[in-house]
Parts: C-alpha cells; structure tokens; sequence
C-alpha cells in the first residue's frame, strides 16, 4: 500500500520550464471557487496577503495513484506539501499572511475528504472547470485524460501576485520555502 504521507526516495525533481514566469504582477483574477469550508472566496477581493498553493491531486488512502505517477517529475507529494502548510499556519499567519489556500482540479467533494482527514485549518478551493488555470495561463499536465495543475504557489498582497514558487520540490517544503521567501523579502527592506 502506498504511504501519502511520506515521499518516497528517487523522485525525479521537476525543471522550470519557464510557464510562470508570467505570473509576477499579474492581478488574481475576479473568480470565485468552491471551498471545502467556509464561504467560497473572490480572489481579486482577498485583501493583504494571500498564499494560494497549486497542487495536481490529493491521494486516498487504499486507493492507486495514477499509473506512472511517481515518474511525472513534480506530480507526487499532494499529501506532505498539504500537511507543510497546516504545520506552518500558525507562522504564515504570524508573518502576516490572512489567507492560505490550496487549488486543484479535483472537485469539492474529493478535495473535503483529504482537508478532514489531514485537519487542514484552510480551505482547498476546486478549479475543477479549469477557469483559473485559464484565466491565469497556469501550467498543467494531463494523466489519464485529466488536465491537473502544476505544482506552484502563488504569492499574493491585496489580490496582486508579488512571488511565484516554481517547480516546487520537494513538496514538503513548501510552506517552509515560502517563509523563506518573506524573510527574503524582509531582508531586503521590503517590509
């Protein structure tokens, strides 16, 4: 049986393939995506900062992943990089950020399973239409017919993307790589 929490060793790191590089100050689109709790948010109306994770799908626990996946560069790790940010929440929100999100394009249902069973303390949003993806041009990949997001994340003040994480690798650090991003940031006078 596989174990989703952990990731296992000879993972292939994604390259950056340069598809978003685009993103930096562009403005998060007016959309509004289906939540696993709370209301569902506006993105152009989220107000100070905002991280929004892209991620391609969560496993189930006794269910196979995708044939092949551990080989697609980038695609495992859904699982420890959604437990990176509930174990960094409380020093987001510490740092200032309002907001953490993670984005699929797997649908509400699917996504509510895996933020009950992780006890995730924010939401999981669906872009399970594409809308976002295309709104924003985000890179995807597809695996047995499903277009899948990219893992990214998207770094956001008042709506506006200030920083883009890209590939992200491994996907357990992701949360801790954006900390470092702000004390980056805060090292250089921006804050």
């Amino acid at each position: 049986m596989t174990n989703l929490e952990h990731l296992p060793e000879g993972l292939t790191p994604p390259v950056d393939d340069g598809a978003a590089h685009h993103l930096v100050g562009l403005r998060l689109p007016r959309i509004v995506l289906p939540a696993t709790k709370g209301p569902a948010p506006d993105l152009a109306g989220l107000s100070g900062w905002s991280v929004l994770y892209c991620y391609p799908m969560t496993g189930r626990p006794g269910a196979p992943l995708p044939g092949g996946w551990n080989d697609i560069p980038g695609a495992r790790g859904c699982t420890p990089q959604a437990c990176s940010f509930r174990d960094h929440f409380a020093e987001l929100r510490a740092l200032g950020v309002r907001s953490v999100f993670g984005i699929s394009t797997q649908t509400t249902a699917y996504q509510r399973e895996a933020a009950e069973r992780l006890h995730l303390p924010f939401a999981l949003l669906s872009d399970a239409a594409g809308e976002l993806a295309d709104l924003l041009d985000l890179p995807t990949f597809e695996v047995d017919g499903e277009r899948l997001l990219k893992r990214l994340t998207m770094i956001a003040h008042d709506g506006m993307i200030e920083g883009v994480l890209y590939p992200v690798f491994p996907p357990d650090r992701s949360a801790d790589d954006v900390v470092q991003w702000f004390a980056a940031r805060r090292l250089r006078g921006l804050d």
